[in-house]
């Protein structure tokens, strides 16, 4: 029973890290049950309206309830490792009892505070491969910290890049669009630099695709509204009589697609074609599809 017991921990602590692994350090992958508890807190929040405090929050608190997830399994996992040798493998400080220490709870106490880089106090293991497990979940536990702290300065910089094309794309939308035939080289230049921001974007949701998750409040700082009005500047430079603007128009129209077609196998899973993607995308964050 107590070999079954630390395999159960070791099963939790093992989960737990490989969820991180796949999260923060696999470059196109995501950790499986980070994905679910993001989806379970958006789907939440969604249930409120757009503009309310709590749907403005989501993607905070779904990062915060993943980190906690991550914390909990390996908290967990640890104490189940710790729990059959208590009091047995441990020493403890004057005045605790062992024989009083037998409990689960001392072996989340004894978790915790290696997994916070807090012990060797007043409980110190004795055994030989405790000495060196004990030491490994604080290292766990300093990783662990490290890594969530890197992973919240990787979001801001996404969503910021992606908000300053939203607000881009409505900018252009209030002037009237592309320039007049006259200003071919301009508008071809213009297309070429959206469709580079576009594909800016979907590597950042590939690669960080928490940043999904975030509200991004009013709908002209929103890329899922203005993706509509993306396309439908790209059809009107498929439609120029300039060869330049024609081109820039058609990478544009490439890059669209394939930000759609990541929108729809990794987050919303309908639409047909793009535009039909664009338009579940602008729903699913609130916002009415925004067009020319």
């Amino acid at each position: 029973m107590e070999w079954l017991i630390m395999a159960a921990g070791a099963v939790l602590v093992g989960v737990g890290l490989r969820d991180v692994f796949h999260t923060l350090w696999h470059p196109t992958g995501r950790g499986g049950l980070s994905t679910v508890m993001m989806t379970v807190v958006w789907r939440l929040t969604r249930r409120f309206p757009p503009h309310a405090a709590i749907a403005a929050l989501s993607g905070p608190l779904s990062v915060l309830a993943v980190i906690l997830m991550w914390a909990v399994l390996v908290v967990a996992g640890w104490t189940l490792v710790y729990w059959p040798h208590i009091p047995d493998g441990f020493s403890y400080a004057p005045g605790l009892d062992p024989e009083e220490r037998a409990g689960i709870v001392d072996g989340l106490y004894l978790s915790l505070i290696m997994v916070g880089t807090l012990g060797l106090g007043d409980i110190v293991p004795t055994d030989a491969w405790l000495r060196l497990a004990a030491p490994f979940e604080a290292l766990i536990g300093f990783a662990l910290l490290t890594a969530a702290v890197s992973w919240i300065s990787q979001i801001y910089p996404a969503l910021t890049r992606r908000r300053l094309l939203a607000l881009r794309l409505a900018s252009l939308r209030a002037v009237g669009g592309l320039p007049p035939s006259h200003g071919a080289a301009a508008s071809a230049v213009l297309l070429q630099n959206l469709a580079q921001e576009v594909d800016h974007v979907r590597l950042d949701l590939t690669q960080h695709a928490e940043t999904y998750y975030f509200h991004d409040g009013e709908p002209d700082a929103s890329l899922a509204a203005m993706t509509g009005y993306a396309a439908d500047l790209a059809h009107q430079g498929q439609h120029s009589r300039d060869a330049a603007v024609r081109m820039s128009a058609a990478m544009l129209g490439r890059s669209l697609e394939n930000l759609a077609r990541t929108l729809r196998t990794q987050f919303l899973h309908r639409g047909e074609d793009a535009r039909e993607v664009f338009a579940a995308y602008a729903a699913d964050h609130g916002h009415p599809l925004a067009r020319a």
